[in-house]
């Protein structure tokens, strides 16, 4: 007997040691992990990584940007089964421990004490999960699950069990980007979390553990075994019924992937978007979850696209069939699956869908589309006239548009299968820029025929000479020095030689002359000639630094008289900005696209406040008098100014009625660029050009108030109109890539200007008429054939002219009666 106590007192003893030891070791380990624990406090101002959503201006989704898919929840929010399928899953005792459930624990220890698994389930708690996702590796090893445990704990001290659930249900992965419970709800349900049924809440609970090679995607049927025993699980704990549990099993898997729909189709705006964002708040505006709203409109955006694509598609069938993209050699026994595999990375663009030719027979050609579709095209379904057996062989890859039925399909009825045509993408490029001239809101920008095919923004990055349609600018700077659209200019050969002692002898497009003829012709048959000699005759320099107050670099502005022929490199944004000087009266806007940024709490985090073109914010001087104060700007004179009063003549009428004060307190002016009665003589003669010159296609408009100029560059590698219309200012262009001619005769009013028609008969729908009334200190006009006055003001041609203009004007017809008077030589500069 006294050996037996001996025994087990050194027994005790040896436990006693070995417990001691133990809580060294622990204490120890705990001494050195402690001090490293993350401060948990910082869970509850934490951040997810959530995507940048751009929208158009009536809200709708434009794009969404991010490498994640995450969409934050409140736990309030989180429906209670869906709560309860995780618990069931993962940590059931969650509401009852403190952070670490020592019974899980227990039951890990034995489970490595008694087979030879080095990982084993169970011991990980909810909050341990928490606690490893946000802090810790995924490194297996005791001391890290240790640092996880004690973390877990003070987790459970500092945040309530909710917080920590709603942390989970939000950071978890749930595979194919998706992050947290409502992505992946969203993802592979098209659901929001309150539409989710019994079975694919299970679903979505089992996905974390195995996210990548479990998804209901990638491994339906290891997903629906999970599935299946977390509804049993919840019927165990009386979460669900059996019954309940046993209907959900027997729900076939049908998880499909959705990404969230995109409603206003604007890549190339929405890339400018995301360049914009990233430059002011730097690389983490894409994970913050910002909420940018743009300034597009839906209409008028896939207005846009829809008419450059159809220009575009015109402009090419104008030019024929340039053959196949690529050639494959496919093997005499290549299947559909192989075939389908090669369309893998080539991407559809616009509405021309990529196809690979797996035989020809007789006039039947057989195609393989990306999605494995077979179809066949007759002698009917080629281009233009010819048929398609005729085009192409076995491994080619062309393009097919699909061809829409006619036929009306009633309710019940099978609809007829799809029917294609071989069709190719266009050799052209072109851009469209539509902006407000108020205050430069950009309403629709098409930066190409397909973002799909190349990144490339013609309207914002593309440099090409805008040929002709640069000529307003020029007779703008020569009306501020005292010509006027009924000035005249000699029309014939000159020829100029540089100090190099080269030639240039400029020509006329028609190639023939018109002789002295007034300046609103000039503009209206855009006659080259006119445009050299009147830049000559102010000098380039000044019209370099008056162009320049358009908002053009003076730097990108030819130093010589070339530039009067647009031999400047501009992008179509520019050129628009340009044009918008003309309609808004005369004032610099700056082009904008991001109206307000929120960020994922809804707080504005940014709101645009645009400087707007106001006419009517000074005190103006009375229609048909001079004004004596006025404003000038770096030698250059831009119109009565804001606080001159009108000058006082003996006819003033008495007691004039005056205008409403404008209150400008909570407004951003535009910057005057130029006189505002030069902006409404200009667009008087943009609307000539449509009514009788170049642009006159667009008459189909049906509106008083559309002007604009065409343009076009040597051998027709550029083709332009710009024009203005309603409350828009619209820029298209059209040309290659490669500088190479867009073809025989394609001219601006040939290749842009139907591309600007379509779109603007959709912009200008139900758009009130644009009124360009001549502004204060402007005169009424008669004038002959030759541009001198007709005394009296009968008959003739009627011109507003500045007033100060009106006496130089006057000198010209104190020669004698009209038909004597001489033609007006000041202008005839050569």
């Amino acid at each position: 007997m006294p050996r037996l106590r001996r025994l087990l007192r050194w027994a005790l003893f040896a436990l006693a040691g070995l417990a001691l030891l133990g809580a060294i070791a622990l204490g120890t380990l705990y001494y050195l992990v402690a001090p490293k624990l993350p401060d948990v406090e910082t869970l509850r101002a934490v951040e997810m990584q959530e995507p940048m959503y751009v929208y158009a201006r009536d809200g709708r989704l434009m794009a969404l940007f991010g490498e994640t898919r995450r969409y934050p929840v409140s736990i309030q929010d989180v429906p209670e089964r869906q709560k309860q399928a995780f618990l069931a899953i993962e940590d059931a005792r969650f509401y009852k421990h403190h952070g670490v459930d020592f019974k899980g624990v227990a039951r890990a220890v034995w489970l490595i004490a008694t087979t030879d698994a080095k990982r084993v389930p169970g011991g990980s708690t909810i909050t341990q999960q928490v606690a490893r996702q946000f802090f810790l590796s995924n490194e297996y090893s005791y001391t890290r699950k240790l640092a996880e445990m004690l973390t877990a704990m003070r987790m459970e001290r500092e945040l309530s069990k909710d917080e920590i659930f709603e942390l989970y249900l939000n950071k978890s992965f749930f595979g194919n980007r998706a992050y947290g419970v409502a992505a992946a709800a969203e993802f592979y349900y098209g659901k929001k979390l309150n539409e989710l049924s019994l079975d694919e809440m299970a679903s979505l609970a089992g996905i974390p553990k195995f996210p990548s090679s479990g998804n209901p995607l990638t491994n339906p049927e290891r997903a629906k075994v999970r599935r299946d025993y977390i509804l049993d699980r919840m019927a165990e704990l009386k979460f669900v019924s059996p019954a309940e549990a046993a209907q959900a099993k027997a729900v076939p898997m049908h998880a499909t992937p959705h990404e969230r729909p995109v409603e206003v189709y604007a890549p190339y705006v929405a890339e400018m978007v995301r360049q914009e964002m990233v430059a002011r708040f730097g690389n983490e505006a894409l994970t913050k979850g910002y909420h940018v709203t743009t300034t597009i409109d839906p209409v008028l955006q896939a207005s846009a696209d829809k008419a450059v694509r159809d220009g575009l598609a015109v402009y090419d069938r104008r030019h024929g069939w340039h053959g196949v993209e690529q050639h494959f050699d496919l093997a005499p026994n290549e299947d559909i699956a192989a075939v389908r595999a090669r369309l893998r990375n080539i991407a559809p663009q616009a509405a021309l869908q990529p196809a690979i030719v797996t035989g020809v027979s007789g006039s039947q050609v057989q195609l393989v589309l990306g999605d494995g579709t077979q179809v066949e095209l007759g002698s009917g379904q080629g281009w233009g006239d010819r048929a398609p057996a005729s085009l192409v062989k076995r491994g080619d890859l062309v393009r097919v548009s699909r061809i829409e039925s006619t036929a009306e399909v009633k309710p019940g009825d099978v609809p007829p299968p799809a029917r294609y045509r071989l069709d190719q993408v266009p050799q052209a490029q072109a851009a469209l820029v539509s902006l407000e001239p108020a205050n430069g809101a950009l309403r629709a920008l098409s930066g190409g025929y397909s973002f799909a095919g190349a990144k490339f923004n013609r309207a914002t990055q593309a440099r090409r000479q805008p040929g002709s349609s640069f000529k307003p600018f020029v007779y703008a700077a020569s009306f501020e020095r005292g010509f006027n659209p009924a000035s005249v200019v000699l029309d014939a050969p000159v020829v100029f030689k540089d100090r190099r002692g080269h030639i240039w002898r400029p020509q006329n497009d028609s190639g023939n002359f018109a002789g002295p003829m007034r300046l609103r012709e000039a503009m209206v048959q855009s006659r080259n000639l006119v445009s050299v000699r009147l830049l000559d005759a102010i000098g380039v320099d000044y019209a370099r630094k008056y162009i320049s107050h358009f908002g053009f670099e003076e730097a990108e502005l030819p130093p010589n008289l070339s530039m009067s022929l647009g031999t400047a490199s501009l992008t179509p944004l520019s050129v628009a900005r340009g044009f918008a000087v003309f309609a808004n009266g005369g004032f610099r806007i700056t082009p904008w696209f991001i109206d307000e940024v929120k960020d994922r709490e809804g707080a504005v985090v940014f709101k645009e406040k645009p400087a707007v073109a106001c006419p009517e914010c000074g005190v103006p001087g009375t229609v048909g008098r001079a004004v004596q104060n006025t404003t000038v700007v770096d030698g250059f004179n831009l119109g009565p100014a804001g606080s001159a009063a009108p000058a006082a003549t003996p006819d003033a009428p008495k007691d004039e009625p005056k205008k409403p004060a404008i209150d400008t307190s909570n407004m951003v002016l535009a910057p005057r660029a130029i006189d505002g009665r030069i902006a409404y003589q200009i667009v008087s003669m943009l609307r000539d050009v449509v009514k009788r010159g170049t642009g006159t296609p667009a008459k189909v408009l049906e509106r008083d108030d559309v002007g604009g100029k065409t343009g076009s560059t040597n051998d027709h590698r550029d083709a332009w109109f710009s024009g203005v219309g309603g409350p828009y200012v619209t820029t298209v262009w059209v040309g290659r890539d490669n500088y190479k001619s867009l073809g025989y005769r394609e001219y601006g009013g040939k290749a842009a200007l139907p591309i600007w028609i379509d779109y603007m008969r959709v912009a200008l729908k139900d758009q009130p008429l644009a009124l360009n009334e001549p502004p204060e200190g402007m005169v009424k006009v008669s004038v002959a054939g030759n541009g001198a006055l007709i005394p009296g003001g009968e008959g003739g041609i009627i011109e507003w002219v500045k007033a100060e203009d009106l006496d130089r004007m006057q000198s010209y017809v104190d020669y004698g009666p009209q038909e004597t008077a001489p033609a007006e030589e000041a202008f005839d500069i050569f």
